[in-house]
């Protein structure tokens, strides 16, 4: 599978866009972000409890755009790894979604 999710001017470093996709005829909500502009996307999924991290604003960044936060719980991964550093699931990972950047477009592979 290979689906276009953004322009690659379309995300600025210090963004996010929010984009799901099908995977076995169920919708996963994901999102891509450019952190310090390198691209990471992760399905869009707090690991404490089964929610989305943002709450629907596509709101991932901590206050200083550090880390990214579940505005639930106060949860807090790196945005390279997906490492939850601090919260209620310390040591658990984001799940990492494979992207390519391909004639100024971002794609989701898999």
């Amino acid at each position: 599978m290979r689906k276009k999710i953004a322009k690659l001017e379309d995300l600025p470093e210090g963004t996010t866009k929010r984009f799901s996709f099908q995977r076995d005829g169920m919708r996963v909500d994901a999102f891509v972000a450019n952190f310090k502009g390198e691209i990471v996307a992760y399905e869009n999924l707090c690991r404490h409890l089964p929610i989305t991290l943002d709450y629907g604003d596509g709101e991932f960044f901590s206050n200083d755009g550090s880390l990214f936060v579940c505005q639930t719980h106060g949860a807090f991964y790196e945005p390279k790894s997906g490492l939850c550093v601090a919260g209620p699931c310390t040591g658990a990972s984001l799940i990492p979604l494979e992207t390519e950047q391909t004639d100024g477009h971002i794609f989701l592979v898999r």
